[in-house]
């Protein structure tokens, strides 16, 4: 479980195919600390397992399903990411509650200025709009955020200028594509008005 409070960004050193499957490399700084082989990272808000850890460089393996759902196989040597630990028992919980279980992706629509704040358009395939409301929760590439409007193709949200630092969004181009997790609780309510 996460809080989608990205805790750093990291550096991609390698996507490749090792030992029969993809393995991806991330540098790391905060978050190797305390972190031990098995731990689970939110890796652009994918949940990985940490399969070794070296000189501050995280190696995870990549299932064929986390490739073809997120956007971590569009990813090359010196791309950021965001990196956030999982939550501790004893910890703050800053954002909102945060799976690391990617629903799909979108596109980056549109950015645009408001003060020092940047309103951030993405397209959205319906079965995910579908569980988004207006001031409702969001994991964008894992980064916690209040949705502004949800729209008939796409939601917009604003990064205030402290976040637009720490994450990695603000430096995409037009046309990336987002990792999108909705949140929880919307599932959990569908799935319980279903059955009533």
């Amino acid at each position: 479980m996460f809080t989608g409070i990205v805790e750093e960004i990291g550096a991609v050193q390698a996507l490749e195919q090792r030992d029969g499957g993809w393995q991806l490399d991330v540098k790391g700084g905060e978050t190797t600390r305390e972190t031990a082989l098995g731990d689970s990272i939110a890796v652009n808000g994918v949940c990985l397992t940490v399969t070794r850890l070296e000189g501050g460089v995280f190696t995870f393996g990549l299932a064929p399903e986390t490739l073809a759902r997120t956007n971590l196989g569009d990813l090359k040597p010196g791309a950021g990411v965001n990196l956030e630990r999982s939550l501790r028992a004893d910890g703050r919980l800053g954002g909102h509650f945060v799976q690391g279980h990617v629903d799909g992706t979108g596109v980056l629509k549109e950015r645009r200025e408001d003060g020092d704040s940047l309103v951030c358009t993405i397209q959205s395939p319906a079965e995910l709009l579908h569980y988004m409301v207006p001031k409702g929760f969001i994991a964008v590439d894992g980064t916690s955020l209040t949705i502004i409007d949800v729209l008939d193709d796409y939601f917009t949200f604003m990064l205030v200028a402290y976040t637009q630092q720490h994450i990695v969004l603000p430096r995409y181009e037009l046309g990336a594509r987002i990792n999108i997790e909705v949140d929880l609780l919307a599932k959990y309510a569908e799935k319980f008005m279903a059955a009533r």
